[in-house]
């Protein structure tokens, strides 16, 4: 009887294009996952959806669900340990929320056999009565019988106590079928095997749960599946898994935003990065906007707000350098912010895309990802640059020099009536400058506060006490939206600086973790210490930070280098 719940997270292979956001009737659905304990840990058990036309779960590994029926109301009448109240207060509902547990049951013992249910004495089922109830599978799941008549023919209690519930899922408004899914958590009743019915269901596997989410790709994931996967590899047994899932005292529901990108269409949850960015650009959810960042795709972001990236991806740059328009208005000129490294083809790219005259140049600062490309652009359309020059000579583009050399605080008006405000943040480099668009409370980042990750500092040009105290000006700035030199827009700014502070902090108490605990250390011998969180094959490029985290411990006073080229704690040289 059940149709696939799993549709928050699945979109059709070839999908509409609605003009219009997709507000169908939103069908009811519920969710089990089942879990057992095996001497490797956590195991929990996967259904491989069979393989049919258009079917947007189609030989996908699942959790078994489906949909809310009309007859699971009269189940409530077969439970025991539950009520409708204490089932309905759970879910935050006025009523009916028992419907979801029957549902959970009901699917669960369809797909799989296994049965959440005792005898009318509360004692479990034995195998015999359990075989006979099964025998009544395919009759439950065509309706020829519906779940409070086959419990009281073989007088059998559902228990629907022993669910946790877990998680609440909505599919996104672009897709025409949509589902509101509970998702419930519990542990395979003793003695009971899984037994699929080979109809929706073509297979069955126990996994690890961090062993899905390392094939999450051949086993076609869909996020609720493997958002509650991440969820379950954090849990070291069954019972702190049913424990933790019983103590959630508020479940959020997820409602993902359909994007396209190189996957296809697929659905965005508000953890992933592109989904602030997909508020601006698909705030009707649509489904237009993109989870991807493209080299050479044109985003409109806000009025009168561009983005281009160039082609430049890679370890340091992410998806490649970011290149903003900022313009418009009856003139339709437009300023430019980070034209990018020295390459024609890029500004190729931002000729054809600037939709009107480019009459200003601004750059963030002068890292070779950044600023080379303003030469080229300035000798093509003759705007006037703005920025600061190179302060130190080493990974700098010393050739950039200013036609308009900026102060913080300056204001640069652009052609639109608009006005970018110059913040000079320096720490990433000593000439680093954001820009804040005060009537829209954006500010272009550059490599200030970049999207998904932290930047680099690197000594001398970079100083890691600088880069802390500007990130506090930054956010005392109060902005609703950031800009970066690389990935997505990004909201809830004082959220996101406040994370990139702690970070920094935390990684400045395990320098003088580890040089308290394992005594003086070189630099080389530090960093794979420090940065063991990181593959090594970037702990070249985190030695770098590292240096600017001993430098600023050594103006505080804190750490030590000796003559043989070893840093100390302080503490360990007044010992000496």
């Amino acid at each position: 009887m059940s149709e696939r719940p799993d549709a928050p997270s699945a979109v059709p292979a070839q999908p509409s294009r609605p003009t219009q956001p997709t507000r169908s009737t939103l069908r009811l659905a519920a969710s089990l996952v089942v879990l057992r304990e095996r001497p490797s840990g956590v195991e929990v058990l996967l259904l491989r959806r069979a393989v049919r036309a258009n079917d947007f779960s189609s030989d996908a590994y699942v959790f078994p669900g489906g949909v809310v029926d009309a007859n699971d109301r009269a189940g409530h009448s077969a439970c025991i340990g539950m009520d409708d109240a204490t089932a309905s207060g759970r879910l935050k509902l006025l009523d009916g929320g028992l419907d979801y547990y029957v549902a959970a049951i009901r699917e669960c013992f369809e797909e799989t056999g296994v049965l959440f249910a005792c005898d009318e004495n509360g004692a479990p089922l034995d195998a015999v009565r359990l075989n006979e109830v099964r025998a009544q599978r395919e009759a439950l799941h065509d309706g020829q019988i519906d779940i409070a008549s086959l419990c009281r023919s073989f007088g059998i209690r559902l228990t629907p106590q022993r669910l946790r519930y877990l998680s609440h899922w909505v599919t996104p408004l672009a897709l025409a079928k949509r589902f509101d899914t509970r998702f419930f958590l519990a542990t395979l009743p003793e003695a009971q095997q899984v037994e699929v019915d080979h109809v929706e269901t073509a297979a069955h596997r126990w996994m690890r749960p961090q062993y899905a989410l390392a094939h999450a790709d051949q086993l076609r994931l869909l996020p609720p599946t493997h958002k509650l996967l991440q969820w379950l590899a954090s849990m070291e047994s069954v019972d702190l898994a049913i424990a933790a899932a019983g103590a959630l005292a508020d479940v959020p529901c997820v409602q993902p935003r359909l994007a396209d990108g190189k996957r296809g269409p697929w659905p965005i949850t508000p953890d992933e990065p592109a989904w602030a960015e997909l508020t601006l650009t698909d705030p009707d959810e649509r489904g237009v906007g993109s989870y991807d960042i493209a080299p050479g795709r044109v985003v409109a972001l806000m009025p009168g707000v561009l983005r281009l990236t160039a082609p430049n991806p890679g370890m340091m740059t992410g998806p490649g350098t970011n290149t903003y328009f900022v313009g418009g208005g009856p003139q339709d000129g437009w300023a430019v912010i980070d034209p990018g490294p020295d390459d024609p083809a890029h500004i190729d790219a931002i000729m054809r895309a600037a939709p009107g005259e480019i009459r200003q140049i601004l750059v963030t600062h002068t890292h070779r990802d950044h600023s080379p490309g303003a030469a080229l652009l300035k000798a093509r359309t003759g705007a006037r640059t703005y920025g600061m020059a190179a302060r130190h000579d080493v990974g700098q583009d010393t050739a950039f020099s200013p036609d308009v050399e900026l102060a913080d605080g300056d204001a640069v008006s652009l052609p639109d009536g608009r006005v970018l405000r110059a913040i000079h943040t320096p720490g990433h480099a000593s000439n680093h400058v954001c820009y804040g668009l005060e009537d829209e409370k954006l500010v272009f980042t550059g490599d200030h506060v970049m999207q998904g990750s932290t930047v680099v500092i690197n000594p001398p040009d970079g100083h890691m006490a600088t880069y802390l105290a500007s990130l506090e000006k930054l956010a005392a700035l109060e902005p609703a939206w950031l800009a970066p030199g690389h990935g997505f827009v990004m909201d809830r700014p004082a959220q996101r600086i406040a994370q990139l502070i702690t970070h920094r902090l935390a990684r400045e108490a395990r320098v003088l973790d580890a040089l308290t605990q394992a005594g003086p250390a070189t630099l080389d011998a530090l960093t794979p210490i420090v940065y063991a969180d990181v593959p090594a094959a970037r702990h070249a490029v985190a030695r770098r930070s590292l240096q600017a985290h001993l430098d600023k411990l050594a103006e505080d006073g804190r750490v030590a280098l000796s003559g043989d080229g070893q840093w100390r704690a302080v503490e360990a040289v007044g010992a000496r």
